[in-house]
């Protein structure tokens, strides 16, 4: 028999359900637009960060450097993003953004927008603000080294 486990207050019991109920509504409202939920990452990532190496956005986006590549291999096909070597260290690829994918973020930042309202609903905008607060201590904590 296997000792009792205090679930009720381990934070991966909540915080990994609600995670992965976020990331399957993102790629349900993003499918019919023909875009991932990784595709979408990307761009985000790339309007924020403007430009960046690919090893960077492989670490931003938690993905092997491989499984990006094939993400950037059929955006770059859609004419979203383009990858181009770095001036200071040819190994490096460069990875920026194409004028091509604007008129294609404005019906997927809707779709995450909606994603948003539904996740939200019921909860206040304190709560959300507590909420954002509390998880982003949360993180800090994790991704500093053990003491």
């Amino acid at each position: 028999m296997l000792p009792r486990y205090d679930f009720e207050k381990s934070l991966g019991y909540f915080v990994i359900p609600v995670a992965q109920a976020l990331e399957r509504a993102l790629n349900e409202e993003l499918e019919p637009l023909g875009v991932t939920l990784r595709q979408w990452q990307v761009i985000a990532c790339l309007i924020l960060k403007k430009e960046t190496c690919q090893a960077e956005l492989a670490r931003l986006l938690k993905v092997e450097t491989p499984t990006l590549k094939g993400i950037l291999d059929r955006m770059e096909r859609r004419g979203w993003v383009e990858r181009r070597a770095c001036a200071a260290d040819r190994r490096r690829k460069l990875v920026r953004l194409r004028p091509a994918v604007v008129p294609a973020w404005k019906p997927m930042a809707a779709c995450a927008r909606r994603v948003r309202r539904r996740a939200l609903r019921g909860i206040s905008p304190r709560q959300f603000e507590t909420m954002k607060a509390a998880l982003a201590t949360v993180r800090r904590n994790l991704e500093e080294a053990p003491r």
